[in-house]
């Protein structure tokens, strides 16, 4: 006997923006600590700049995404 696949709904495009941006800025945290801890002291200012702005960034994308999903799901109800 079949069981019917499950189906999820597809997340928003802005919450799929939001992660790639705030996995880049994780990259970019990375990167600096890595390269922090291996004894580089001067480090590139644009990958110091992505990993302080990218990260919020990305979860501030996220958390609107967050918002919108719910006010759009209370108005359907």
């Amino acid at each position: 006997m079949e069981t019917p696949a499950k189906t999820y709904p597809r997340k928003p495009w802005l919450m799929r923006v939001g992660i790639g941006v705030f996995a880049v800025g994780v990259l970019a945290v990375l990167a600096v600590f890595v390269m922090f801890a291996s004894g580089l002291r001067d480090l590139p200012v644009w990958l110091s700049a992505a990993a302080g702005v990218a990260t919020p960034l990305g979860l501030a994308l996220g958390l609107i995404a967050l918002v919108r999903e719910h006010r759009s799901a209370a108005r359907r109800q």
